[in-house]
């Protein structure tokens, strides 16, 4: 079957993950992907060894976080400072629907790829930028990563319970988010090009797609006034909420609305006399008494396994789900169903898990068709086959540091 974006040619520009992992994104869908390298050193991501206490390295000198970034690509090392790479560029712009950079706006303009400029070449041109905090304001020339995004955002004040400090997630939350955000922005601007015939420049920043997951939290905020509060298990509702089952596995269930499904979850939990319960009887008795319920339920939930509780919740119709470790997805049947989790062949590792592709096309195909690639490893195909460069002058090129 057709991959959806086959024939669609990506230049990459970028480095570590906020903007290349769109990249990736598109070619889970099929576009030709090529990474543009400093030769000697490429991306700087590839010599990462850890984040913090988190390790990247991997067998045959990889990077775990490369890896994820740069899935599908080729990589071209080319070196823009020099004239001739320049020329390189060119060429590849030439023949390329998108370029996607996320270099700060001086070192853009000191190479000379800007927007109008790589316009020039190419009108049609789908240019994106990310940024840290946008291409405007009094931050735009700041640079940052996930963690400012989280931060500046809003996010680490949305998760924990109150009275915590800010939370911080592990790990690249924010970095995916505004991957997805490049792929889906790119996508957008290749739709209104084909209606248009006009290429333009789109600008995504991490800050930009943060805010953009905490929608409704800001929309709440800044529409009703009022601020989100951070869960805190004994003080929410009951009925959504998450409980501890006797195997030491936690169960979340979101029960809305409430009053339709009370008595099928007390006859489910096998305390049908709750119902009735004068502490209970109505939604807000529910959550006035929310700490004194919760309480009751903890210990109803922690006399059988997850397991048992499923099954029962499944004849009443409840949603409800285990609470799952990452390490146990691929243990999950629905996620193995539906290919959230995928076997992958690795040139290094073999055989491994990665996540899948998440939407599924009825008439096309989707997902990770390739590993990160060697550093310059289809240097010599592209500009033979792309650039028009004889064996010569690549040759001469690479004698020359070019390439």
């Amino acid at each position: 079957m057709d991959r959806p974006l086959s024939g669609v040619r990506v230049l990459d520009c970028g480095v570590y993950h906020a903007g290349p992992g769109g990249l990736a994104i598109l070619g889970d869908l099929g576009a030709e992907v090529i990474k543009l390298e400093q030769p000697g050193t490429g991306d700087p991501i590839r010599l990462l060894q850890s984040v913090g206490s988190i390790p990247l390295e991997m067998p045959g000198n990889r990077n775990i976080f490369f890896e994820g970034a740069n899935r599908n690509k080729k990589s071209v090392t080319v070196d823009l400072n020099t004239e001739k790479g320049k020329e390189i560029l060119r060429r590849l712009v030439a023949c390329s629907d998108v370029f996607m950079t996320n270099m700060r706006r001086q070192a853009v303009e000191k190479l000379g790829i800007s927007y109008p400029a790589l316009s020039e070449i190419n009108p049609r041109l789908i240019y994106a930028t990310v940024s840290a905090f946008g291409s405007e304001g009094p931050d735009r020339d700041r640079g940052g990563f996930d963690y400012q995004g989280q931060a500046r955002s809003g996010l680490m004040y949305s998760m924990g319970e109150e009275g915590t400090p800010p939370v911080v997630c592990q790990f690249g939350i924010i970095d995916q988010a505004t991957a997805i955000t490049v792929s889906h922005n790119i996508i957008a601007a290749l739709y209104m090009r084909e209606k248009t015939g006009k290429g333009q420049e789109i600008r995504i920043s991490i800050l930009g797609a943060s805010m953009f997951l905490l929608y409704f939290n800001i929309l709440m905020t800044h529409m009703m006034g009022i601020e989100v509060p951070r869960h805190k298990r004994a003080g929410e509702h009951p009925m959504r909420n998450y409980y501890k089952c006797a195997d030491g596995r936690w169960l979340m269930m979101t029960l809305t609305p409430p009053g339709r499904h009370w008595g099928p979850l007390c006859r489910a939990l096998g305390r049908p006399e709750l119902e009735k319960d004068p502490r209970f009887d109505t939604e807000k008795k529910r959550f006035e008494n929310r700490e004194v319920l919760v309480g009751i339920l903890d210990a109803i939930f922690a006399e059988r396994p997850l397991d048992e509780w499923l099954r029962v919740f499944g004849e009443y119709d409840l949603f409800c789900c285990g609470v799952n470790r990452v390490s146990e997805l691929h243990h999950d049947p629905q996620v193995a169903a539906n290919g959230y989790m995928v076997d992958f062949e690795h040139p290094i590792l073999g055989r491994v898990k990665i996540p899948g592709y998440p939407a599924h096309f009825s008439n096309g195909r989707a997902g990770t068709v390739s590993a990160a690639p060697d550093l310059g490893e289809h240097t010599e195909e592209v500009l033979a086959g792309l650039c028009g460069f004889t064996n010569e002058e690549i040759a001469r090129m690479r004698k020359e540091g070019v390439i």
